[in-house]
């Protein structure tokens, strides 16, 4: 890796290299990033996208390491891991609305958490999901009838000219679990901060709320380290619905297993491999698509290389 483009980068934040990924991602899978750098502030995650882009080499910015499976093989380039977690202080709108910025590296479970103890309504579905901010917009992230496009106002985005933009919510083409991020729509462009919209609420009722949702996943949703939903669902069945009636409950495929609890989680059972994973993604693909004509789409992103044949 050029020497000048590392002298760079660690004027900026500190460098790790061959950082393995596996140690940044939910599912405890991946291979090494040829350098990985954390961005504790949006000016950090500034000048770290900037570098990388001046010198022309792949970047991937991490949110929470959930929602991704990378690959055996690693990550080449630099990886940007984003802690930037500012949360400003809420402004009152009228009509007991409140507009709250925060950056992208915020956490979304906490968020949401902090919000409901404080009073504030429109964010608690999301109390349970691993994620960053900055990846719920990307993904629209959702959850108990709730999802960010029902509370995002704007974005504020930087480009290749290092300038900063706000782009309305009305114009990320928000959808069920996908974007205008997502459609290569804004490639380029490194997401810094969100504005939401959230109302007055019930303190109590909102806490009571969350513990509710928390008792409904933990009855639901394994506890072995995992990427979250691996598939989206068809517009006529959940995706675990169609995995179970296919007999793969519980099915492994090395130390990676389809859970016996919830059917659309894969389970690291221990010192799994991204092409471990992707074999069960691939098997449950196919034999649904062959008994029911429907071709499951992931909602865990694939990131890097080697993830098999």
């Amino acid at each position: 890796m050029d020497s000048e483009f590392l002298a760079e980068l660690r004027r900026a934040a500190p460098v790790r290299l061959a950082e393995p990924m596996s140690s940044h991602t939910t599912f405890g899978i991946g291979g090494p990033a040829d350098a990985y750098a954390a961005a504790e502030s949006e000016g950090q995650l500034q000048a770290l996208a900037d570098i990388a882009q001046r010198y022309s080499l792949p970047s991937f910015i991490l949110g929470s390491g959930s929602n991704v499976l990378v690959g055996d093989d690693g990550i080449r380039g630099l990886v940007i891991e984003n802690r930037s977690g500012r949360v400003d202080q809420p402004i009152r709108q009228g009509n007991g609305s409140l507009l709250i910025r925060a950056e992208s590296g915020t956490s979304l479970a906490g968020l949401a958490r902090r919000f409901a103890q404080a009073g504030l309504a429109g964010l608690e579905w999301a109390c349970g999901i691993p994620g960053s901010l900055g990846g719920a917009v990307i993904y629209n992230a959702g959850a108990y009838g709730g999802c960010l496009a029902d509370c995002l106002r704007s974005v504020r985005v930087t480009n290749s000219s290092a300038e900063v933009e706000a782009v309305a919510a009305s114009d990320l083409a928000l959808s069920y679990r996908a974007s205008a991020f997502t459609r290569g729509l804004l490639q380029g462009k490194v997401l810094l901060s969100l504005d939401l919209m959230l109302h007055e609420g019930d303190a109590q009722a909102l806490t009571a709320r969350v513990a509710e949702l928390d008792a409904r996943r933990l009855a639901a949703q394994p506890r072995e380290r995992n990427a979250g939903s691996v598939f989206k669902n068809t517009l006529e069945h959940p995706a675990w619905w169609l995995i179970d009636q296919v007999g793969l409950r519980g099915h492994f495929i090395g130390d990676a297993q389809i859970s016996p609890k919830h059917t659309n989680f894969i389970v690291n059972c221990g010192q799994a491999r991204a092409a471990d994973v992707k074999a069960l993604m691939d098997l449950a693909q196919s034999k649904v698509e062959e008994r029911f004509g429907v071709r499951l789409e992931p909602e865990v992103t694939l990131v890097g290389e080697g993830f098999g044949g």
